[in-house]
């Protein structure tokens, strides 16, 4: 199916009355989570996970796609009038952002943010239309060998999302995969690590896990903080929301730039819309004319930020869906989603499930049209959601978490398991320990072991198998180089200053 085809598909799934309602549900709910200081996307992802259940899958994705984009928009909010980035890729927008709201100018930095989102988000499906066959078409051939180096590879990648600690990282790691041997062994049928219980002979859910730590984690943590914010006044007329023409002209080669830096950044698994942003933010500042206006209110500041953060949905989704390699923790609970309801993310998804596919590139486009509509005449209104008191918005969440999991398999046992994640979570974060990486090894976990042990049975028991075939070879060499890529960054930046020193 060529590329036209295929979008005449995904806009015919795109566009019926339930996947438009599912868009604009998901977009409104986006948007809110990025405006809550506290919340994320993934945690919310993982509380609409159940919501899930028995749904189309087309419609399953295309709603956690539109939370994705809709958080996005909604970071800005909070990163220009409070200071108080909503996710860490919103941390550059606080940067000008922030300066221009405290200068008058919060209107049009709130405006150009949305404009921005809309301009690179709209680009990053473009990217993905072209380069998710792209990349179909490279794995189509792949067998359980290419499938494990593929699948090592992505878990490799967890040295890049390990944060300060690489100890703490690869810690994290050992932790996700053992939660993933839980259960009866797919080929023996032996018991590993059940501890006589009959509730985990089937394993732990990911819905358990991933609602527990990121959910209820999340929630423990902000509820014991009680930080009180300081709200500047939003204009409330369109007109004083909308930038200046000239600065609309100014922004457009930062927008190019950006996009480009985003949606790359965004295709490679492990790095994010966090290492997008910066470098996008620093880029810009080094195109500039006047570089030391960045800081203190440079509008092409906001704009670096927001495409390059709006740019890397669009490219995060690629390797999830056309290789089945989910690049972090949101993609992973989208990949989950996906699993759950009998559809495998990875090369044999666009001939299997091509509505999947086009549907959610076809519903990218709108649900941009819809967040530009929302995130600018609505924005007065959108704020004052930020005003309503947290213990309600916490009560609703832990509820319908509860019903959420409980629903999986009626069991009382899940919702125990999820209050034990849950205090895991928050244990975790007050050590510092990342989540996306336990989240990432509890999800390719049993890809890795299952597509190891099918290609020691094709080779009997050799693992010269995964040597004698070049594409095996080639994604070993990349994994081990993502592995302990940390470690020769690290280096490379301690030899530049060095010679900076010594120059």
């Amino acid at each position: 199916m060529d590329i036209a085809h295929g979008m005449m598909l995904g806009f015919s799934v795109a566009t019926t009355p339930t996947n438009l309602l599912w868009a604009l549900f998901g977009a409104w709910v986006g948007t809110f989570v990025g405006i809550m200081p506290g919340l994320g996307v993934t945690p919310t992802i993982a509380i609409l996970l159940p919501l899930t259940f028995g749904m189309n899958p087309a419609s399953a994705l295309i709603m956690m796609m539109a939370v994705f984009c809709g958080a996005k928009y909604g970071g800005a909010v909070t990163s220009i009038l409070m200071n108080l980035p909503g996710e860490s890729s919103s941390v550059p927008t606080c940067l000008d952002g922030y300066p221009l709201a405290l200068q008058g100018r919060a209107g049009p930095a709130l405006g150009l943010a949305a404009i921005s989102g809309f301009v690179a988000g709209t680009a990053s499906v473009i990217g993905l239309m072209l380069l998710g066959p792209l990349l179909v078409s490279l794995a189509i051939g792949f067998g359980p060998p290419e499938y494990f180096t593929m699948t090592l590879l992505g878990l490799s990648l967890v040295t890049s999302l390990t944060g300060k600690s690489l100890v703490k990282g690869l810690l994290a790691v050992f932790f996700g995969l053992t939660l993933s041997t839980v259960g009866a062994d797919l080929m023996s049928g032996s018991t590993r690590l059940a501890f006589g219980r009959l509730e985990l002979m089937d394993g732990i859910d990911f819905v358990v896990v991933t609602v527990g730590l990121f959910a209820l984690g999340e929630i423990l943590l902000n509820i014991e903080g009680q930080v009180k914010f300081s709200l500047i006044e939003v204009p409330k007329k369109l007109s004083k929301l909308l930038p200046k023409w000239r600065e609309i002209v100014q922004c457009i080669p930062t927008w190019v730039r950006s996009t480009i830096i985003g949606f790359i950044i965004g295709a490679l698994p492990g790095t994010g819309a966090t290492v997008a942003s910066f470098l996008s933010y620093t880029v810009a500042k080094n195109f500039s004319k006047t570089p030391e206006r960045f800081g203190k209110g440079a509008i092409e500041g906001v704009a670096a930020a927001e495409s390059a953060d709006n740019a890397a949905t669009g490219g995060s989704l690629a390797p999830m869906l056309s290789l089945g390699v989910p690049g972090s923790s949101a993609t992973a609970i989208m990949m989950c989603a996906l699993i759950m309801l009998g559809v495998r993310p990875g090369p044999m998804l666009l001939g299997e499930h091509p509505e999947i596919f086009w549907g959610v590139v076809a519903s990218m486009y709108i649900c941009n049209i819809i967040l530009i509509i929302i995130n600018i005449p609505m924005i007065p209104l959108i704020v004052n959601f930020l005003r309503l008191p947290y213990y309600i918005l916490y009560i609703v969440i832990i509820a319908l978490a509860s019903i959420g999991v409980y629903s999986v398999d009626n069991s009382m046992f899940d919702l125990w398991m999820m209050g034990f994640f849950g205090v895991l979570g928050y244990v975790f974060r007050k050590l510092d320990y990342p989540l996306a990486p336990i989240v990432l090894a509890v999800i390719l976990g049993p890809l890795v072991e299952r597509a190891l042990r099918q290609s020691l049975i094709m080779s009997g028991g050799s693992f010269n198998i995964f040597l004698m075939r070049p594409t095996c070879t080639v994604l070993l060499i990349m994994a081990f180089i993502a592995f302990f890529a940390p470690w020769l960054q690290q280096a490379w930046l301690k030899r530049s200053r060095r010679r900076r020193y010594c120059e």
